[in-house]
């Protein structure tokens, strides 16, 4: 690590080991559902209003190749949620994060016992008990994964009040006034309000459910939308162009292909309002940061748990390993960083973990295997990551490899493999199989290499699958020759 590196890290974390508590800096965590990496003015997408989000984006740098892991079910946010928290690999958090276990350290459990408030709004889609291990303050709490068409949806979120005891089971939800985004929103604003006299450093986690279906009502404050001037992705599809295994999750079949133009236009349409409501409540929670006089203490992170589709390949949902359903937003602006940078170097969200303990001076739980990003975040470091490669992974039956410019995917859908290799650089729409067709030899030594490297990743990440296994005999990757249905998922992985 170089000295100016060594100089803005000093500046982060203001105070080594040992420093009184009120030095320390806090941390501001937003983070969002189901949201496109992209899907942002300030990166191009034009359609799209996202000032608050942009104006975040100019402050701080943002890492453009990260991904999340993947996930073992349909629903990637509970698993990609419970990596950040453990700073841990799909493979290594129990349960597919339906349970974090007490020996996974969380980030939050840990700076608690560093002297520090740790609070919650918004959706946990873990354990009750994980929850109060993890945070000593929180309002309107949503346990699940999405907010239900039959009850109402975001419009009337059932949420919790904090418990110190921690008894959710017996606790009635109570109907929230407002729509969730808003609800979370005027939790976490309040929060900020009553820190600005308070010296104790704090970690608020700001867990909005929106831009996550169901999108069908939006709140007065979210902008409104015209079907008709919205641009379809590049890579629209009415349909995807083989059966990869996952066309009749629910993502999939709450809009049922082939879809045309004008409804792909339509569920952008509404998609982007929701992005519009969110990144409305996310500039209040800023300004109360700001009005509080923490702003320039505190370290601030925005993300996605997970991407979505919208009309891309042919596909809706996310359960897939295209970029724009495993690829995720992440940017970090805090004193010291620079601003409005770009950072391409490829990295996983669960990395953030790790990056958050050491620009807080505080060394990484025991439990913790996600890289620090902290050198990757000084002027110039374009490119500049502890990793060379990702791997990615989703259910039994899709694994993917990100290296050098590519993305290798292979399929096992009830025996049948489907292998595709698209050049990231020029194609990141990912639309050309550079394996269809009748490939070239550089192009059939590439897949096999990047096959083995795969392999290589599968085997260091602790993955149940082998890509070897399927035979005359045995068609899966995994000890049944079946797609692996989640509760085996979670009983593989106790």
């Amino acid at each position: 690590m170089d000295k100016k590196t060594l100089l803005i890290l000093s500046a982060l974390a203001l105070v080594g080991a040992g420093a009184s508590a009120q030095q320390r800096m806090n941390v501001l965590f937003i983070l969002t559902d189901d949201f496109q990496n992209n899907a942002i003015r300030a990166l191009g997408r034009e359609d799209v209003h996202t000032p608050n989000i942009d104006y975040i984006y100019s402050q701080g740098t943002a890492f453009t190749n990260c991904y999340t892991n993947g996930a073992i079910g349909g629903a990637l946010s509970m698993p990609s949620r419970a990596m950040i928290m453990t700073g841990r690999g799909v493979f290594e958090i129990a349960q597919d994060g339906w349970v974090i276990a007490p020996r996974h350290t969380m980030l939050p459990e840990q700076l608690r016992r560093e002297g520090y408030r740790t609070f919650e709004t918004g959706k946990w889609h873990s354990d009750f008990e994980s929850f109060n291990r993890a945070f000593s303050e929180a309002e309107n709490i949503y346990f699940g994964g999405m907010h239900r068409y039959e009850d109402g949806g975001h419009v009337t979120p059932l949420l919790m009040h904090y418990d110190p005891k921690g008894d959710y089971k017996n606790q009635k939800p109570f109907v929230g006034p407002k729509f969730s985004s808003e609800m979370y929103a005027d939790a976490a604003v309040d929060f900020l309000t009553r820190s600005a006299g308070d010296t104790t450093p704090f970690f608020a986690y700001v867990a909005f459910t929106s831009p996550h279906d169901p999108r069908n009502r939006h709140p007065w404050y979210g902008t409104l939308y015209d079907p008709d001037t919205i641009r379809l992705p590049v890579n629209y599809r009415p349909q995807h162009a083989f059966d990869n295994g996952e066309l009749q999750v629910r993502d999939e079949v709450v809009v049922p292909a082939p879809r045309d133009e004008a409804t792909v236009r339509k569920e952008l349409a509404d998609y982007y309002g929701m992005i519009s409501e969110v990144d409305a409540q996310i500039g209040r929670v800023i300004d109360a940061l700001e009005t509080s006089g923490k702003l320039e203490h505190t370290i601030v992170v925005f993300a996605g748990d997970n991407g979505l589709a919208m009309g891309q390949h042919g596909l809706m949902g996310k359960q897939s390993l295209y970029d724009h359903s495993i690829k995720v937003p992440l940017v970090v602006w805090a004193p010291g960083i620079p601003k409005g940078e770009r950072n391409e170097g490829l990295c996983y969200l669960y990395d953030i973990n790790p990056t958050l303990s050491e620009l807080l001076g505080i060394p990484p739980a025991g439990s913790v295997t996600g890289r620090s990003l902290a050198a990757a975040l000084k002027k110039g470091a374009k490119g500049e990551t502890p990793r060379d490669r990702v791997w990615l992974a989703y259910s039994s039956i899709h694994r993917a490899l990100v290296m050098d410019g590519h993305k290798y995917i292979v399929y096992n859908v009830k025996g049948k493999i489907t292998e595709q290799l698209f050049d990231l650089r020029n194609d990141p729409w990912e639309m050309t199989n550079l394996l269809a067709g009748t490939p070239s030899k550089r192009v059939h030594k590439l897949a096999e290499r990047y096959r083995a490297v795969l392999k290589e990743e599968m085997k260091r990440g602790n993955d149940f699958c082998d890509l070897d296994r399927p035979t005359a005999d045995h068609g899966s990757w995994w000890e049944k020759d079946e797609k692996i249905s989640w509760t085996d998922g979670v009983n593989l992985m106790k």
